[in-house]
């Protein structure tokens, strides 16, 4: 890995000492957003990345994006503020964060040729169908596919595109959501892109580590009308397993497949369905043992401009009583209705 390392880093030095020396010129981009959310048990029942607040006029986060591009370098530097960024832990080698900041990207990129290019850094995660920032989202609410999969991978990488329909991307990355690691960095990552026809795009992705534990997963979506979406979002996890004093013990797993389907019925509204089924397998996720959710979740986007109001009702069931109902009693179900306001810039 460390010749890899320096053989890039050579490359990279050399090309540059052709590039202009120029200031890479700053474009500032982000987002706002905030939202008001009541579960009918009056309860924070369902337990998926953020909106978790009960009854309340609540913020999410301030999203701030500085990006440049010089000859064939460029950066990013993705910085978020707000209780809906503490989504991505930084960990580090404490493990602390502060729930009101985070770095969400932080990177550079260099071409080394037209179809290969070098990424290092802390990236949001090639992994799955949502991101944190809610302006990327469909349902303001997220699935719990995206909530127990990685957020961040901080590392390596290389992207080749052997055309405009097929590209892969290989990486060395440090565990989950941490940008510094003190594992070392062993965890592999690979990403196969096509794109059959026009209009249908699909990642197959794998993301592996002894301590991570292993996700695939492939996500796809598909415009088959200007107005009409189709996606998809499958994944399997394995925990790794743990040593006892009676021998290794299964460290857990979890499957998952997610439907997007989204109709834009005027350039100011477009209602969408989200369906998920989510099997927990000793990991605690849900429960304890072994337990099944089933969520649909309906949204709608008004607007067309920056300002995109989210209206989302969800319906969460369960094989198991893992939800409390109004008489603080376990149940197996859980409703909640939340409005969001999304602005973009």
């Amino acid at each position: 890995m460390k010749r890899l390392f320096l053989l890039t880093v050579g490359i990279v030095l050399f090309q540059l000492g052709y590039a202009q020396d120029e200031p890479a010129p700053v474009t500032i981009s982000g987002s706002v957003d905030t939202y008001y959310k009541y579960d009918f048990s009056d309860h924070e029942n369902i337990g998926t990345s953020f909106g978790e607040d009960q009854n309340s006029f609540s913020i999410g986060m301030a999203n701030l994006i500085f990006s440049g591009e010089t000859g064939k370098a460029s950066f990013v530097a993705d910085l978020s503020f707000g209780p809906r960024s503490a989504g991505s832990l930084p960990g580090g080698n404490s493990g602390a964060f502060d729930p009101s900041f985070n770095i969400q990207n932080l990177y550079v990129s260099y071409a080394l040729t037209d179809k290969l290019s070098v990424t290092g850094g802390y990236m949001g995660t090639f992994v799955g169908y949502e991101v944190i920032s809610p302006v990327g989202n469909f349902n303001y609410s997220t699935s719990y596919l995206f909530t127990n999969g990685p957020f961040q991978n901080a590392g390596l990488k290389f992207d080749y595109a052997f055309s405009d329909r097929v590209a892969l991307m290989v990486g060395l990355f440090n565990d989950w959501n941490v940008y510094s690691d003190e594992n070392d960095v062993a965890d592999f990552g690979a990403q196969l892109y096509v794109s059959p026809v026009d209009g249908w795009d699909a990642y197959i992705n794998l993301i592996t580590g002894p301590e991570s534990g292993t996700e695939f997963d492939i996500t796809t979506t598909y415009q088959i009308t200007d107005a009409f979406m189709l996606g998809l979002n499958a994944a399997t996890y394995s925990a790794p397993d743990f040593e006892s004093e009676g021998g290794d013990i299964d460290g857990g797993s979890f499957t998952g497949a997610a439907l997007y389907a989204q109709y834009a019925f005027t350039d100011n509204f477009s209602l969408g369905l989200r369906g998920e089924s989510f099997t927990d397998d000793n990991l605690g996720i849900l429960s304890e043992g072994k337990a099944k959710v089933t969520a649909f979740t309906i949204s709608g986007n008004i607007g067309s401009g920056p300002l995109k109001l989210i209206p989302e009702l969800r319906l969460d069931s369960a094989d198991q009583e893992i939800f409390l109902d109004a008489d603080d009693a376990p149940t197996k179900s859980a409703v909640q209705f939340l409005v969001a306001a999304v602005f973009g810039f």
